[in-house]
């Protein structure tokens, strides 16, 4: 990613930390990103391009740390805890991924409609920030299904696949509760070990 778009993207999240998303101003974004107003425009082409290319970035993001958090233990119990504390700690520090995860969009944040805008955009980066945006339900299957891919293996069999499959999908759902309702003690981890089969895979 270019780094002035870098630096837009990071100044229009700091702005969102300060104010809500109706009182960010394009113009104010541009000077903390030390660039012009211009540029932005180039960039982005809208407020609703910046709100959709800040809300696409916090995805990937989020989606990122899924990856490194499969990639942490050896044991899958502890891969699929890591991820749903991840998932946790990811809601509770980042109201971007909170509203993604849970489809709760506050009036404080940008709420991008969820389907592909039309783009003429000649940035890469803004078109595909204008493509579909993924929904909370998207995110449970993409999880899941990143969690099969390194869990499962080559070799798996397709009734392990499928069983492993539902195994992943609960521990997705069990964070996503806890980032609803957070656990008092023992925290996610607690939660999902509890969960989960001694033997995953």
């Amino acid at each position: 990613m270019p780094a002035a778009r870098e630096s837009l993207l990071d100044a229009a999240y700091s702005a969102l930390a300060r104010r809500p998303w109706s009182a960010v101003r394009m113009v104010d974004v541009a000077a903390a990103a030390g660039v012009s107003r211009q540029t932005l425009y180039n960039e982005f082409g809208s407020k609703e391009g910046l709100a959709r290319a800040l809300v696409r970035r916090e995805a990937d993001g989020y989606l990122a740390g899924v990856e490194r958090a499969l990639g942490t233990h050896s044991d899958a119990r502890e891969r699929l805890t890591a991820t749903a504390e991840w998932t946790a700690s990811a809601a509770r520090e980042n109201a971007l991924v909170r509203a993604m995860l849970t489809g709760c969009w506050s009036e404080r944040l940008p709420s991008p409609t969820l389907s592909a805008v039309p783009s003429s955009s000649a940035v890469p980066a803004q078109r595909r920030a204008d493509g579909p945006l993924p929904s909370p339900g998207d995110f449970v299957a993409i999880v899941r299904d990143r969690a099969v891919a390194v869990l499962g293996g080559p070799g798996a069999h397709r009734t392990d696949t499928t069983d492993l499959a539902r195994t992943c999908e609960l521990v997705v759902r069990l964070a996503l509760s806890c980032v609803a309702a957070p656990p008092a003690d023992g925290g996610v981890g607690d939660l999902v070990r509890t969960a989960l089969p001694r033997q995953v895979v």
